[in-house]
């Protein structure tokens, strides 16, 4: 008798939803881990995402988490290389025993992390890239929110041929993030038969501009797309400025908008960048974003970005995942939740999403914005 009693006793436990469960989760507490720049040259991009996602887990933790489980983000830095982001990711998964992987910052952090996440079978979520090796193969793991570099750079160069610009130019960082981005920006001018006047490129984590800057100033094309950080995109408009050129720059969103104006400064006046989230300073035509502002503001947080609304908009649909997985937590339970998610049974407050079992691409919403003189943006 003893020994059914002891029998049945393990027997529950087995299958318990707190014992059962993948790691990463226990009774109290879900972990997810994120791998970011948060030092060096594009630290911003990296310290804006994880304030806007940490604002709103904050926000669901404090009103008692998801069926009585806390949020918790483990960070670690990867400086925007690649083979810390591997590291990161191993410890991440092998050592903290995460539940997800989520808002890595990156297009070659991102791809070095993809071997590892794909065989461990973790769960990959919103990476803050739009490169098509996330999205193709499809890949059951990654989940993006945002749009890809192909919509992003298509509806930039529709834009300018519109206007009558077709002498492009293209400056881009040499490493998967700025090849991705030059792929996308030949694609779309092959739609319209235009050829790239000239490209040049800078090394990630650099602001070694001469040689670029040499090269675009040989041809000086009407408009030149950057696809780098911040810091080298700003260089690189500086420079060329003090050479005389007097064209115009257009940005992919991935520049971290707020982090180039505050590095430009005077100098950013005029300077265009594409988005791929709402106008995170006016709520009037976007629910999503009053929502943001409001709890941004009782974390006491006063600086708003795309960058911080990308990750509050990130953690929003993960937590709906959670809430929809129930309460006997799994990754594969996960998965599924976030497959049914879409614009017909989820409110986004203005920023549809929409996955299904053969769709992880959630958004193609892509605006653009203006630097002001005053180094604000204009819708």
């Amino acid at each position: 008798m003893g020994f059914l009693i002891r029998f049945l006793v393990i027997l529950f436990s087995l299958i318990s939803p707190i014992a059962s469960a993948e790691n990463g989760v226990s009774e109290h507490k879900i972990l997810i881990g994120q791998s970011a720049a948060f030092s060096g040259p594009a630290a911003q991009l990296g310290i804006q995402l994880n304030l806007g996602a940490k604002a709103y887990f904050d926000h669901v933790n404090a009103i008692g988490g998801v069926f009585g489980r806390k949020i918790e983000i483990v960070q670690h830095d990867d400086k925007y290389e690649a083979d810390l982001a591997a590291v990161n990711t191993r410890l991440l998964i092998e050592s903290e025993n995460v539940f997800a992987l989520f808002a890595y910052v990156g297009t070659p952090t991102s791809n070095a992390a993809l071997p590892i996440f794909t065989k461990a079978k973790v769960p990959f979520f919103a990476p803050f890239s739009g490169a098509q090796s996330l999205r193709e193969p499809f890949n059951k793991l990654i989940f993006n929110v945002r749009a890809g570099y192909n919509d992003e750079t298509e509806h930039l160069v529709d834009r300018l041929v519109n206007t009558g610009q077709k002498s492009i130019g293209v400056f881009y960082q040499n490493d998967a993030y700025g090849k991705a981005g030059l792929v996308g920006v030949e694609r779309a001018l092959k739609k319209l038969n235009l050829p790239i006047i000239e490209t040049a490129t800078v090394e990630r984590n650099s602001i070694d501009v001469n040689k670029a800057v040499d090269r675009m100033m040989a041809k000086k094309p009407e408009v030149i797309i950057q696809i780098s950080a911040y810091s080298s995109c700003a260089a690189f408009i500086k420079a060329m400025h003090r050479r005389g050129y007097n064209g115009q720059f257009y940005n992919l969103s991935f520049v971290g908008s707020q982090a180039l104006s505050d590095a430009l400064a005077s100098e950013g006046s005029g300077v265009v960048i594409s988005q791929v989230m709402p106008f995170p300073w006016s709520s009037a035509n976007s629910p999503i974003v009053g929502e943001y502002i409001k709890v941004m503001k009782k974390a006491g947080i006063k600086d708003l970005n795309f960058s911080s609304l990308e990750g509050y908009i990130d953690a929003r649909i993960f937590v709906e995942g959670l809430r929809r997985a129930g309460q006997n937590l799994t990754r594969e339970r996960f998965i599924a939740a976030l497959e049914t998610i879409n614009m017909q049974n989820y409110d986004g407050g203005g920023f549809d999403v929409n996955f299904s079992p053969s769709n992880h691409n959630g958004s193609k919403y892509i605006d653009m914005t203006m630097i002001s003189k005053d180094g604000k943006f204009k819708d």
